[in-house]
């Protein structure tokens, strides 16, 4: 029989300082903010997300610093170079006047084109924002559907967004621009006084031609998006017990299915707005986008091709300005879409 190595009260039960002290202690994070940590650490997607901040402050800030209107036609003061002042503002100078300058110079039309920048800015900002919300909700609808339902509503709904996806579809948008304009201006002027009236006389009927070719095209890829996530999680053992508990499907997709999506659904999203801002701005660049005196970008640097050898900075700074918005919406997303990647937790 072996002799027992260890003395009588070798072994006492540990205390509740030593208790502690032995198991780390780790504070429970939420998804969000693990999500956020990942982002802080992605300095590439911080950087973009500094520039859009700015952008905005820039489009929606700036025109109340610059006493000069988007439409203001300043007497004398056509095709100013940047920091120049016309005549009349030499006499109001000389006369003890201060006269704010020009910093981007005028165009033909004698207006200041820093404060159309700045407004052009905020529509094509706010026309990518409005449209890819306006995706959203019509992907998130059909996808989560077509993935729930499965079988051959799915089999069906999927050919549809098939179909959509085989359409030219900036051939269908310029189409719907063109045609959709006089019968919404028509409307505008016929129903001025009821609501849906003064929505389209306020955004143009240019911009709801925009909205009205998002709706119908560019849905497809959240749709998609969602109809997988839907298919994985829809076999998880909480939806097969809200489904035994009696829940409704629309519960059990807006209660169950539709929070575990929203990573994926927020990246989405946000990789929707620059694609948006482009459209936006190749139809005004054509001269079917907003309608004038309004600006975007996308116009102003169509308006500045008359002048391009002449003055080329007009050219020059919106295109510069609306490909660092666009490649900042999309390092953006491109980086909060692994932030919000479970499967990239470290």
């Amino acid at each position: 029989m072996m002799e027992n190595p260890f003395p009588p009260g070798a072994f006492e039960e540990a205390s509740a300082e030593e208790k502690r002290a032995f198991i780390p202690q780790h504070q429970s994070v939420s998804y969000w903010k693990d999500a956020w940590r990942r982002l802080k650490r992605n300095y590439t997607a911080m950087v973009s997300l500094g520039v859009i901040l700015f952008l905005i402050l820039f489009a929606y800030l700036g025109p109340f610093f610059i006493p000069y209107h988007y439409d203001e036609q300043v007497r004398g003061s056509s095709n100013l170079a940047p920091l120049q002042y016309a005549e009349t503002e030499f006499e109001r100078i000389a006369g003890g006047e201060t006269v704010f300058p020009h910093l981007f110079g005028t165009d033909t039309h004698g207006r200041d084109t820093l404060v159309r920048i700045m407004y052009g800015t905020r529509v094509s900002m706010l026309i990518g924002i409005m449209a890819a919300v306006l995706t959203l909700v019509i992907g998130v609808l059909y996808g989560s559907i077509s993935g729930y339902l499965g079988g051959r509503v799915d089999l069906i709904m999927m050919r549809i967004v098939d179909i959509i996806y085989s359409v030219p579809d900036v051939l269908v948008v310029l189409l719907l621009a063109v045609t959709l304009k006089p019968l919404l201006s028509g409307f505008a002027d016929a129903n001025r006084t009821t609501a849906l009236g003064k929505l389209v006389i306020v955004l143009g009927p240019s911009i709801i031609a925009i909205f009205m070719a998002f709706a119908l095209l560019y849905w497809t890829t959240l749709a998609r998006i969602i109809r997988g996530q839907i298919l994985q999680l829809k076999q998880q053992e909480y939806v097969i017990a809200a489904r035994a508990l009696g829940a409704s499907n629309r519960r059990i997709i807006l209660k169950h299915l539709l929070p575990n999506c929203v990573g994926p659904l927020v990246a989405a999203t946000c990789l929707q707005i620059p694609i948006a801002i482009f459209l936006e701005s190749f139809l005004s660049f054509l001269g079917v986008g907003v309608n004038a005196p309004m600006t975007s970008l996308g116009s102003l640097a169509s308006d500045a091709l008359g002048g391009m050898y002449t003055y080329t900075y007009r050219l020059i700074i919106p295109a510069a300005i609306l490909s660092v918005m666009i490649l900042s919406f999309n390092i953006f997303g491109d980086g909060l879409r692994d932030a919000l990647d479970p499967r990239l937790k470290k």
